[in-house]
């Protein structure tokens, strides 16, 4: 099943490659500065893989799901091209990898990708180092701007620098887009929120008792996906370096029929959200679910739990609960 999910999320990509490409209008979409007419250049934005281009295949992982691209395109004097790429939102510390992958026919690679899986150095190979906020790297290429902007078939690619490189699972990638081109113009809906330490706000008699910070918060964020899935983020403010933090939906449920009274499933919702989030200051990870946003921040009852990883795991006790909250509200 696994191959048979590969090949067709390779054909997908290879169809929307096509499309976006033949799609694009004369200037291609893009944004173009023309201070010297002699010198040209245009600029191309590139938001989070949400599953624009291949719509099986949006990004899973830990990064948070704020990272945008740009590339610059700028036409050089001796007919060469500087292509410029900033990350926005990159995390302090981490190397990310962004290439250039020529495009092929599936039939001739060895993973039946609709690219070659190595990148094309001469275009653009670059590892961006993360700084907490924007950063850039640039490369100048033989090709010309109008090669690049015009003729030249590849996929533009940022990889997970929280996650192996690979160059055949998609939802690997943060980024993924037709190179120098147009973008599918796309709104997806989000929605965040905030839940403080757990200081009784639900029940007095619930408030939290333990050893853990009280600085301790959390952000669920609810992003739609291209397939009508959605994709579910937890992000986690001062949590304790080392430490494990259990996160999970609750179903609502009634009290008369569990095992211990409790007004929701003790067993967490695995469907929607059960994450083990790694401490470290502020911290991310996200799972995807098959409900759609409207079901999530509408219609799904349920509680919002971040156990304390400082005492035993308790899904009766609620004076053990860092964050208790009603999901998605």
């Amino acid at each position: 099943m696994k191959n048979l999910r590969t090949h067709s999320i390779f054909v997908l990509l290879a169809l929307a490659f096509a499309f976006v490409s033949c799609s694009s209008d004369d200037d291609n979409g893009m944004i173009v500065d023309d201070p010297d007419p002699m010198l040209r250049e245009a600029t191309f934005t590139y938001q989070f893989n949400n599953g624009q281009i291949v719509e099986d295949a949006p990004y899973e992982g830990m990064h948070a799901d704020n990272l945008m691209a740009e590339m610059k395109v700028e036409e050089l004097e001796n007919e060469e091209t500087r292509i410029t790429v900033t990350l926005m939102n990159t995390i302090e510390g981490e190397m990310y990898a962004v290439h250039a992958h020529d495009a092929a026919d599936p039939s001739t690679t060895p993973n039946g990708t609709p690219y070659i899986e190595s990148p094309n150095s001469d275009v653009y190979n670059q590892m961006i180092d993360g700084n907490g906020e924007d950063a850039s790297a640039s490369q100048v290429t033989m090709m010309s701007y109008d090669m690049i902007i015009e003729s030249y078939e590849a996929f533009f690619v940022v990889h997970d620098p929280l996650q192996e490189i690979s160059t055949t699972d998609l939802t690997t990638y943060l980024v993924l887009g037709t190179f120098a081109r147009n973008q599918p113009e796309v709104n997806f809906m989000s929605a965040s929120f905030d839940y403080e330490f757990n200081v009784g706000q639900l029940d007095p008699s619930f408030a939290y008792e333990g050893e853990h910070p009280m600085d301790f918060s959390a952000t669920l964020t609810i992003q739609e996906l291209a397939n009508g899935s959605s994709r579910v983020s937890v992000m986690l403010n001062n949590a304790l370096m080392g430490e494990t933090y259990p996160v999970h939906a609750h179903d609502f449920a009634d009290a008369e029929e569990t095992p211990n009274g409790t007004p929701y499933d003790e067993s967490p919702n695995s469907d929607v959200l059960t994450l083990m989030i790694q401490g470290g200051g502020y911290t991310n990870d996200s799972q995807i679910t098959m409900m759609s946003f409207e079901e999530l921040t509408s219609d799904y009852g349920a509680f919002f739990v971040i156990h304390d990883p400082l005492q035993e795991l308790s899904t009766t006790d609620l004076t053990t609960y860092l964050a208790l909250g009603v999901f998605a509200n």
